[in-house]
């Protein structure tokens, strides 16, 4: 199977759309695409590209000034008429997700992970992105290493979405050391995230 590697870090906005449709053309939907950038904005616009031809884009953030977005070319499906990449502002709104449970509404629990996990690929693939995630309660064992949540949190960080943890809970659920994703936070910080919040949703 091929796979592509594109280097677009220090590339300025559209250049690495533009070298990522100039691969996708390449492999000929066969084969994986792999883009390595320096910044959020690069990687919003980069799924954005990859949703508009049927393509998952699973997106990584390696250290603050390295990110990679990973896609598999085949089932791509290139619009009619290729539009000009577009430079798309930052997509955060003052948005704050707050899961104090590892599962999604009430009544059965294993339906409501089941659910947790659909609620959290759909915020991946929202226009608008919340500006953080925080976990407490039982959703803090969901970032953590086996999570079957994990790529979409690791794609929702890469696009700029804060994931933040309460480090009280994780010491409860005997998670300490098997974050996976985001920052430990504490309740001081909790509370001031969701007090400045423009808008606070709880699944």
């Amino acid at each position: 199977m091929s796979h592509k590697i594109v280097d677009a870090v220090g590339q300025a906005c559209p250049m690495p759309v533009v070298l990522a449709i100039q691969a996708l053309k390449e492999l000929d939907g066969a084969g994986t695409l792999e883009v390595h950038v320096d910044n959020e904005i690069a990687i919003q616009n980069l799924t954005r590209m990859a949703a508009s031809r049927n393509l998952t884009a699973v997106a990584q953030k390696i250290d603050e000034k390295h990110f990679v977005v990973r896609m598999d070319a085949a089932g791509a499906s290139a619009p009619a008429e290729d539009p000009a990449p577009a430079c798309i502002p930052d997509l955060r709104q003052r948005t704050v997700v707050a899961i104090g449970s590892a599962s999604m509404g009430q009544g059965s629990d294993e339906l409501g992970a089941i659910l947790m996990k659909g609620f959290l690929y759909a915020l991946t693939q929202q226009e608008r992105l919340p500006d953080t995630i925080l976990f407490y309660n039982g959703g803090a064992t969901i970032p953590v290493e086996g999570s079957v949540s994990l790529e979409d949190l690791r794609t929702l960080e890469a696009m700029g979405v804060e994931i933040l943890t309460c480090g009280t809970c994780l010491n409860y659920h005997g998670l300490t050391d098997k974050l996976a994703v985001g920052a430990v936070t504490n309740m001081y910080d909790i509370v001031e995230k969701l007090t400045k919040a423009g808008k606070v949703i709880r699944p």
